[in-house]
């Protein structure tokens, strides 16, 4: 415990703080990662939720603490459309800001059994490709919404299902990741969405870990070692304390990298090890970090998020 105070305390030293989150813009193209720093860093817009900001104010923060990348909701991104804001200015303002929509997050019922809601999902998911491409977007997730409560044991069925929505994204421009929920009874599991991802056959297939999701889904974390890094579309970071179980700990439990139990020094070393050069977005549900001021937010966890690498 002491040691783990000790890292803290020198993380967020006014030094620290400043040094460790200029770190992943240091390159000329600071959205994109090079050899000496092999992940680029990406802002999840739920990490700010609670400070109830427009989708643009969030972009700013994100450029202003120093990642390389940005992940809004779609929910966000329909909020300021129906507030009046220009998807395509918006789209110009992330650029300007040096910012890459690498993901984004959207829950379209593309896995469902019921073929008249997996087609109403299809719909949905290409509305929300359209929306993402239009501000620069590249990928979207793809969890197994619809399918949390009760189980698809059908893989091969799941994965044909994930070929039409790649094809989908592949006709737009945008490419679905398979999600892993560790809630979900449906794709809970690494080796379930590595299943889907493969056996859809599609070149552009891709999966989106996250480990608190590896963790409560009850995934080994040495199966990371066995893909290859261009499987990985984006790579959620967070933490969790191992003194809640798997069947208790909620997305809310979600801390800062390096402030809880989980293997991160190991996860990102094996990614950085597999050829993994994406992005480590953060995601956090912390009802605690959202009553802190945003920017405050963003740049502790950039610096913790770098610190799993370097430190």
């Amino acid at each position: 415990m002491n040691s783990n105070l000790s890292r803290r305390d020198w993380l967020l030293s006014t030094s620290a703080l400043a040094g460790a989150a200029a770190l992943p813009r240091s390159s000329a193209n600071a959205a994109e990662p090079n050899k000496m720093e092999p992940f680029g860093y990406c802002l999840n817009t739920s990490t700010i939720r609670g400070q109830n900001l427009p989708v643009d104010q969030e972009a700013e923060i994100a450029a202003k603490a120093g990642y390389n990348a940005f992940e809004p909701w779609l929910r966000e991104l329909e909020e300021f459309a129906k507030k009046g804001g220009d998807l395509k200015d918006l789209g110009k303002k992330i650029a300007d800001l040096g910012l890459k929509v690498e993901s984004s997050i959207g829950f379209a019922e593309w896995i469902v059994d019921d073929e008249a809601k997996r087609k109403k999902g299809l719909e949905t998911a290409k509305r929300d490709m359209e929306m993402i491409l239009t501000i620069g977007g590249k990928r979207i997730a793809a969890p197994p919404v619809g399918a949390t409560n009760a189980k698809i044991a059908d893989l091969p069925a799941i994965a044909d299902r994930y070929r039409a929505l790649a094809e989908l994204g592949k006709q737009v421009g945008v490419i679905p990741e398979v999600e892993l929920w560790g809630f979900s009874k449906t794709l809970h599991k690494l080796g379930e969405v590595v299943f889907v991802a493969m056996e859809s056959g599609h070149p552009d297939a891709c999966i989106l870990p996250d480990i608190y999701h590896l963790y409560k889904g009850g995934s080994d974390f040495d199966g990371i070692s066995l893909l290859a890094g261009k499987s990985i579309g984006i790579f959620h970071m967070n933490d969790y304390p191992s003194s809640l179980s798997r069947e208790k700990i909620t997305d809310a439990d979600r801390v800062y990298p390096g402030d809880g139990d989980g293997p991160l020094k190991q996860t990102v070393r094996t990614l950085r090890d597999i050829g993994y050069r994406g992005m480590l977005s953060l995601e956090l549900f912390n009802r605690d970090y959202w009553k802190q001021d945003a920017i405050l937010v963003a740049k502790t966890g950039l610096v913790f998020e770098s610190a799993e690498y370097h430190g």
